[in-house]
């Protein structure tokens, strides 16, 4: 399954709708990964490849999206994005997780788990 790129419209869709609901309300069904990126930056193009990995290995158990935040400075906004890339894990229950930097595949899964409470099993 490919990555799927967002807009702020398909974010409230999909993830969490800002402009009716101030207190976190998670409207998907996977839990999801949003990567903040931009195609100017050297760390987001390192961590995209495992994105695309990760997103064939959990394919069923979470989505995987990507935001580009010089087309979508709203929705970096939202969220306060001040560097990129910014990862953004969001378990279906509770409140998301955001991680700053291109981190390893490792650590990815570790935040999958602990976060989302998603392994491969």
């Amino acid at each position: 399954m490919a990555l799927e790129h967002l807009s702020a419209a398909t974010f409230k869709e999909k993830v969490f709708n800002y402009e009716t609901s101030k207190e976190w309300k998670f409207e998907g069904e996977l839990p999801c990964v949003i990567d903040f990126y931009a195609d100017w930056c050297a760390p987001c193009k390192m961590v995209a490849p495992v994105l695309e990995e990760l997103a064939t290995e959990y394919d069923g158990k979470l989505n995987i999206y990507k935001v580009d935040t010089e087309v979508e400075r709203e929705l970096a906004g939202v969220f306060g994005i001040q560097s990129i890339p910014s990862i953004l894990f969001v378990p279906v229950e509770g409140q998301p997780s955001m991680a700053q930097g291109a981190l390893p595949k490792d650590s990815l899964k570790q935040a999958f788990s602990d976060v989302m409470k998603v392994d491969l099993v």
